[in-house]
């Protein structure tokens, strides 16, 4: 993780060919080389929409992708988007796991410099610039597209509503999954599963282990990074604790269950009987270190977003034959994963000075024909969040054998209970995504592996967790 905001400034796409700039990496690492030539076509009824704002200018801020092909895709549909409008519209990129990047953004949105439209993770980010005051009732656009497009995916009903009214357009469902080396199970005469529990996958883990092979089992860290902040809470959760209360109001972290799980986790990093299954430097890895030691081929299992799976697929990498993908694993308080996905939503901030242009821009982006290209260089990734989209094109159903598993979770019948009576996903908090941006998860495990006691981690969490709480508005 790079704990710098980084930006890049792309051209008026409508004047010339966007330039990709240097850009941080993205959350999950890595990059794709092929580039992707698609223009897709305007539809029309958009065209006449646009017409009375021909000329102007507008700026949007994209949430940086996995691979470079990916990102060029977007460029090239913003780019048809300007041409066939007559406008001109500047897309920068941003580096979405650095620390700073929501009071980043809410300065310019006070200081009235802010982009027109962007598009953010909903869970992590939403909730936050909505308290904030920084977006705006975006709720006829979704109308108008759920008349087209049906329903969009479940969860984003819940990370982009507040009061009724919907705050951000669901853009693309992200797939998110645990991918085990399928070959290595294999050599030890190992089945595949659908669901695995948090301990057999740790025994699993170590089984498949052999540091002479460098065959390295658990690949993921509980060091700073936002996949590091997902396992830790996914684990919590599968155990009955959460950081708040089902109204996301409360904070209720420190609790028997969450110090269940982070005595669990903290074993696997400091009991001598692990370290076999534990690649060298993972204690200080970052967002991209298990992206580029998965797909170097030494471990044998990690969780992320669908990026390292994309990737593996788009360059031919021998890892992607060789991967088993599941959704997550269960813990005592669940007999299901709990495993949600995101999505990716568009914002418009408040003082932009083309909303009308920006609704337009976002329209067009979720559609298949837009959004097309962009899933081809993202395979998994990038899947649409509309239910009529997923339908548009083979693609989107056929594309991969993993589609049609993320496309049950665009559909899941939420919320999903816990047997403790935690029901996910929990209403959408500013406090909860803050307690993310902030890392105090992962510093707690560090603390973990640092000697310190989990109860007492957890207490201190907790007491982090409730200034934060109260810092966003939420008095505990």
């Amino acid at each position: 993780m790079n704990d710098n905001l980084a930006w890049s400034r792309r051209g008026f796409l409508g004047m010339g060919v966007g330039v990709l700039g240097a850009a941080g990496l993205a959350a999950c690492g890595g990059t794709s080389e092929s580039p992707s030539k698609v223009q897709p076509d305007v539809p029309q009824e958009l065209i006449d929409a646009a017409a009375s704002m021909k000329g102007s200018s507008m700026g949007m801020l994209s949430q940086k992708l996995y691979s470079t092909a990916a990102n060029e895709a977007l460029d090239s549909s913003i780019k048809k988007f300007a041409d066939t409008t007559g406008t001109k519209i500047e897309n920068s990129l941003v580096q979405a796991d650095a620390g700073d990047v929501v009071a980043k953004i809410d300065a310019e949105v006070k200081g009235g410099v802010a982009r027109d439209l962007a598009f953010m993770t909903d869970s992590r980010f939403v909730a936050q610039f909505q308290a904030l005051g920084d977006l705006e009732d975006v709720t006829d656009v979704v109308t108008a597209l759920t008349a087209k497009y049906g329903e969009p995916c479940a969860e984003a009903k819940n990370f982009c509503v507040f009061d009724g009214k919907w705050f951000a357009i669901p853009y693309h469902f992200i797939g998110i999954g645990s991918f085990l080396r399928k070959d290595w199970m294999q050599d030890k005469g190992i089945t595949p599963k659908d669901i695995y529990s948090w301990e057999e996958l740790r025994d699993l883990c170590l089984e498949i282990s052999d540091p002479t092979k460098r065959r390295f089992g658990w690949g993921m860290t509980v060091n700073r990074s936002g996949d590091g902040n997902g396992m830790i809470e996914a684990l919590i959760n599968a155990y009955g604790g959460s950081i708040a209360a089902n109204d996301g109001r409360k904070v209720t972290f420190n609790s028997p269950e969450t110090v269940q799980a982070v005595t669990f986790l903290g074993d696997i990093y400091t009991n001598p009987k692990y370290k076999p299954m534990l690649p060298p430097g993972i204690a200080s890895w970052t967002d991209t270190s298990n992206n580029e030691n998965w797909l170097a081929g030494i471990l044998g299992y990690t969780r992320n977003q669908f990026s390292v799976y994309a990737d593996s697929r788009t360059k031919k990498n021998p890892v992607h034959a060789n991967t088993h993908v599941f959704s997550d694993c269960i813990g005592p308080a669940t007999d299901n994963p709990l495993l949600l996905g995101q999505s990716q939503g568009f914002v418009v901030f408040k003082g932009a000075k083309n909303p009308a242009l920006a609704k337009l821009l976002a329209q067009y982006l979720v559609s298949a024909p837009a959004l097309l290209g962009v899933a081809k260089e993202a395979p998994g990734l990038v899947m649409p969040a509309w239910a009529k989209v997923w339908d548009a094109d083979p693609f989107f159903t056929s594309g991969d054998p993993a589609f049609p598993m993320l496309r049950k979770i665009t559909e899941l019948k939420l919320p999903l209970n816990t047997k403790n009576g935690l029901a996910f996903p929990q209403k959408a908090s500013a406090g909860q995504q803050a307690v993310g941006s902030a890392y105090v998860l992962t510093d707690m495990m560090q603390q973990v592996v640092q000697g310190t006691s989990p109860a007492q981690a957890v207490t201190a969490a907790h007491a982090k967790m409730v200034q934060i709480f109260n810092q966003q508005g939420l008095p505990q």
